[in-house]
C-alpha cells in the first residue's frame, strides 16, 4: 500500500475519501467538528503540492435517499473555515453536471461532494456507482478510516477504476499506530475493554485473550461477568445468554496467565438519573431493583494499580454512564490513570475518545482514533475490506 506522499499529485484531480459523518444539532449546526480536523493534514498537503481536490464524504443514513438534513453543505462551510479558504460545494456526487465542474477546476481549487450515500450504489459496493466517481479523478486517497471496516463504492470498488490509489495521513497514522499495540507491542501490554454489553465485543475480548499481559473489564459488560461469578446483579445490564461466554472468557484468562481485572465495588443508583439516590456497595452486595452505573472507588484504585509500570494500553469502552456526572467518576480517573501511566496509548473512537476529552487528559493520550466499529474490528483482527482494497491496487501506474 501507498502513501500519499509517496505518488505525484502535482496537477492532477485528486478524490479524497474522507469521513465527515459529524455530530449536528436540529438547526444544521455542528456541534463537533474534531471528524473534519482529523483530515485536516491530507488536504493540506494536496494543496501544497498543487492538485484540484475532490472531498467526498456519507453523513448519516438517509438510505440511498436525498434526505435534507443529511447533506454536506453545511460541512463545506465548516471545511472552508478551518482551510482558511473556499470550498465549493456540489449540489451532487456524480452525473454530467458534477464532471463539468470538475474539469473547470484549476489547481488549488476544492470541491466538497454531496453526500455519497444519497445513492443506494453507495453502500452497496456498486462498481456502477462506483466507475462514475472514478471519473472525477486522476488519483484516489483514502483517508476514511471510520468506514473502513465497510465494503462501499468510494472505499472498495473504486480502486479497480482510478489508475493510482493511495493512503492518506489519517488512515495511515490509524493503521501505524494500530500496528504498533498490536503486532509488536511493548510490555507489559493492558487492554481496558468497557461499554455496554459482551455481545459487543466478544471477538474482541477473545482475541485480546492471546495478546495482551493484562485485561481490565469495566463498563456494563463487567455486571455479565460478575454474574457468572456467581453474584447477584440487582437491575444492571446483564447478558444471562452471555454468562458461558464470560465464564469461558475468565478460564481461558487463567489458562494464559493472563490477569483480569474485574470490578470490585462499584456505584449503584435506582434510576439512570442525576436525581436520585446512589451509594456504594461491594459487587457482591448489589441490592435487588438497583443499577449498576459506575465502578466504584476500590475498584479505580486497583484498577489504577493494574496501570502502573505498563509500557502499552488499549483502550474501548467507558467505565459507566460517564455522561451523567455522578457516575462519571470512574471513567475519568481510568483516563487519568492512563495518561500518567506514560505508556503508548491507544483510544479507541467514539464514546471512550469523547470521555478522554471531557476528563482533560487527551493531550497525554499517544493517539486517539476517529474509528468505532473499524477500531473495534481490528481489535477483533478482523480485515478491513477498504485496506485489503488499497494494498490489492495500490501498486497501479
Amino acid at each position: 500500500m501507498r502513501y500519499i506522499d509517496q505518488i505525484d499529485l502535482k496537477d492532477k484531480r485528486v478524490f479524497i475519501r474522507c469521513d465527515f459523518n459529524v455530530p449536528m444539532d436540529k438547526q444544521g449546526n455542528i456541534t463537533d467538528d474534531s471528524r473534519i480536523r482529523a483530515h485536516l493534514p491530507t488536504i493540506d498537503y494536496a494543496i501544497k503540492v498543487g492538485s484540484k481536490i475532490i472531498v467526498a464524504s456519507h453523513l448519516g443514513r438517509p438510505k440511498g435517499k436525498k434526505v435534507e438534513e443529511f447533506s454536506l453543505k453545511p460541512t463545506a462551510q465548516a471545511l472552508s473555515g478551518l482551510l482558511g479558504r473556499e470550498v465549493i460545494f456540489v449540489e451532487d456526487c456524480i452525473g454530467d453536471e458534477v464532471e463539468k465542474k470538475v474539469s473547470d477546476m484549476k489547481v488549488g481549487d476544492i470541491v466538497l461532494l454531496e453526500n455519497l450515500r444519497f445513492y443506494p450504489g453507495e453502500e452497496k459496493n456498486d462498481a456502477e456507482f462506483a466507475a462514475k466517481l472514478a471519473r472525477l479523478c486522476d488519483v484516489y486517497i483514502d483517508d476514511a478510516f471510520a468506514v473502513s471496516h465497510r465494503k462501499a463504492a468510494s472505499n472498495t470498488a473504486i480502486t479497480d477504476f482510478v489508475k493510482v490509489c493511495a493512503a492518506g495521513f489519517l488512515l495511515k497514522n490509524e493503521i501505524e499506530y494500530f500496528n504498533k499495540a498490536m503486532k509488536d507491542p511493548e510490555r507489559p501490554f493492558v487492554a481496558i475493554i468497557g461499554g455496554a454489553k459482551v455481545s459487543d465485543k466478544i471477538g474482541v475480548l477473545e482475541n485480546l485473550i492471546e495478546k495482551v499481559d493484562i485485561l481490565i473489564v469495566g463498563g456494563g459488560m463487567a455486571f455479565t461477568f460478575i454474574r457468572a461469578m456467581g453474584f447477584g446483579t440487582g437491575s444492571s445490564l446483564c447478558e444471562t445468554e452471555m454468562l458461558d461466554t464470560a465464564k469461558n472468557i475468565m478460564t481461558k484468562a487463567a489458562a494464559k496467565k493472563v490477569k483480569l481485572c474485574l470490578p470490585l465495588d462499584c456505584v449503584v443508583a435506582e434510576k439512570a438519573a442525576t436525581d436520585t439516590e446512589i451509594k456504594v456497595c461491594k459487587i457482591s452486595e448489589i441490592p435487588n431493583n438497583w443499577i449498576g452505573l459506575d465502578i466504584g472507588p476500590q475498584t479505580i484504585s486497583s484498577f489504577a494499580d493494574a496501570l502502573k509500570d505498563v509500557k502499552t494500553v488499549i483502550w474501548n469502552g467507558p467505565m459507566g454512564m460517564f455522561e451523567l456526572e455522578p457516575f462519571s467518576r470512574g471513567t475519568f480517573s481510568i483516563a487519568a490513570s492512563v495518561a500518567a501511566s506514560g505508556a503508548l496509548s491507544i483510544i479507541g473512537g467514539g464514546d471512550t475518545g469523547l470521555a478522554v476529552e471531557r476528563a482533560g487528559v487527551s493531550e497525554k493520550i499517544s493517539y486517539i482514533s476517529t474509528g468505532g466499529g473499524a477500531f473495534l474490528e481490528l481489535l477483533e483482527g478482523k480485515t478491513m475490506p477498504a485496506i485489503e482494497a488499497l494494498e490489492k491496487n495500490g501498486g497501479n501506474t
